[in-house]
């Protein structure tokens, strides 16, 4: 029979349930991606810089 999982204790459950809402809640309120044309417009200026270091 396999062991059963421990169980944490009640007060570090919440705390850990806390911290991953005040998690998510900063990734929803951070600033929106980038279109995909400016995203793709970042890529080429890496992949140029890049090609310029070699």
């Amino acid at each position: 029979m396999a062991p059963s999982p421990t169980r944490l204790d009640p007060d570090r459950s919440r705390r850990r349930l806390q911290l991953l809402a005040a998690l998510a809640q900063m990734k929803s309120t951070r600033e929106p991606m980038p279109s995909p044309r400016l995203r793709g417009l970042r890529l080429r200026e890496l992949i140029a810089a890049r090609r310029r270091a070699d």
